[in-house]
């Protein structure tokens, strides 16, 4: 369905305004056989009719208010207060895309501020920008920040296989053509003792997941110093959920630590939108992609905020930009500061710790089950792998019959992991959940 405001004598006088007589004669520039293509579309149909042709689609989608969920892989089912969305939808913030004018947008720019603050807190890091687009372009962005830190005189980057497999694809889609060799991540993970041996003289930068992509949770203090050793940064992609529990990145002396920041007050929303958080060290200010919000003080004494630093593609010096990247996602900066301000530090540490315990439980109650066994060792935090008896897909099919979203098929990315599930466990799982997926199991285990 189609709405044109304009009356025919509209178009007359537009038209008449261009010396033209007709619609037919404003074509004439294109070519007769792409002209006016047969797009072969249905009859048009009323307002009413295609809203109620849309809601019958809409009903057709599964969603977690309907389904219990245990697929996460990156994007994950917690609770949202409603204040974060209340506070989303005051017009202030809503209309506010993003702030070129300081002086008439300081309520958005101290939002982001605070987002910023809360973020470095909470990865135990120096500076925090105002966020990038989502946790994969954080990380192509640190890669850029590693080889433009060491002035083209390292081309090399490590990542660890355990890395979420779509970050590392967004990695080297950035890095096409720029001479950038990527390694570490051409086989299975298993033990992660065999990281510092790729760090070689020409490393720029390696880069590792806590927890991982399996969900696994591992010190990666030592993998640090094996870096700065040589000279190469250490960049940590994190679930920043997770630190409500875990040791922060900056344990581990880490130079620049990213992810995504949907954990955070972020509905998953069939895939977005989300945001990126990205922090480094106070050292690696100037070479951040982005834009990063400043507090200061005016010429009356009064506390402001302002662009402390800008990417200067923006601005004349374009020659000295260290990214393309000159925005952020104001709105869910926002979403994560008003989620991380109503949690506190105790509320997002007693969400971490049921997501914990819940998956624990789950991992233990499946691995019990004939026909399956944890193939994940040793700590892991809200996510875990389970070998299955039969193929992923089928598994998933026969627990969608069931109201249940079960896990992230691994054999889609890793080969080696061939019919292993990656599950899922958060807040939002009850128990009766959490045994209703076990009981299910053990019906669909065989064809």
């Amino acid at each position: 369905m189609a709405y044109i405001p304009h009356t025919d004598a509209e178009r007359k006088e537009m038209l008449a305004a261009v010396g033209l007589q007709n619609l037919d004669e404003l074509y004439q520039a294109v070519p007769a056989d792409v002209r006016f293509p047969d797009l072969d579309l249905p009859e048009a149909v009323s307002e009413l009719e295609i809203a109620q042709e849309m809601q019958e689609m809409a009903e057709a989608n599964v969603d977690v208010q309907h389904f219990a969920c245990f697929l996460g892989a990156g994007a994950y089912n917690h609770f949202i207060p409603s204040a974060v969305d209340h506070m989303l939808r005051r017009g202030e913030f809503y209309t506010a895309y993003t702030p070129y004018q300081p002086e008439i947008s300081q309520g958005t720019l101290q939002a982001i501020f605070e987002y910023q603050s809360l973020i470095c807190n909470l990865t135990g890091m120096q500076v925090s920008n105002a966020s990038h687009y989502d946790g994969a372009t954080a990380l192509a962005e640190a890669a850029i920040l590693a080889l433009n830190h060491h002035r083209g005189r390292r081309t090399r980057l490590v990542l660890s296989p355990a890395i979420h497999p779509h970050y590392r694809q967004v990695v080297r889609t950035y890095m096409q053509g720029m001479g950038v060799e990527i390694v570490g991540d051409e086989h299975l993970p298993g033990s992660a003792d065999d990281l510092p041996a790729k760090i070689d003289a020409n490393t720029a930068m390696i880069a590792v997941q806590y927890p991982d992509f399996f969900g696994r949770i591992r010190d990666w203090t030592a993998l640090g110093q094996a870096a700065h050793a040589a000279g190469a940064l250490l960049c940590v992609v994190v679930n920043p959920l997770s630190l409500g529990l875990l040791r922060p990145p900056s344990e581990f002396d880490a130079d620049i630590v990213v992810g995504d920041g949907q954990p955070l007050g972020i509905p998953m929303s069939f895939g977005g939108p989300t945001l990126g958080h990205f922090t480094v060290k106070q050292e690696f200010v100037r070479k951040m992609a982005g834009r990063l919000v400043g507090e200061t003080v005016d010429s009356r004494g009064q506390r402001g905020y302002v662009l402390t630093l800008t990417p200067r593609e923006q601005h004349i010096r374009r020659e000295k930009a260290t990214s393309n990247i000159c925005t952020n996602v104001a709105l869910m900066a926002l979403a994560s500061a008003v989620y991380l301000s109503l949690m506190g530090k105790q509320g997002l540490r007693q969400v971490a710790e049921l997501c914990y315990h819940k998956a624990h439980y789950a991992a233990e109650q499946l691995a019990a089950v004939p026909g399956y066994s944890l193939w994940t060792k040793g700590s892991f935090f809200h996510e875990f792998v389970l070998k299955c008896p039969r193929p992923v897909a089928e598994i998933n099919q026969a627990l969608l019959d069931l109201d249940i979203l079960g896990g992230y098929d691994l054999g889609q990315d890793y080969p080696e992991l061939r019919d292993h599930m990656l599950l899922a466990v958060t807040e939002m799982n009850s128990r009766d959940q959490i045994d209703a997926l076990v009981e299910a199991m053990q019906e669909v285990s065989h064809a």
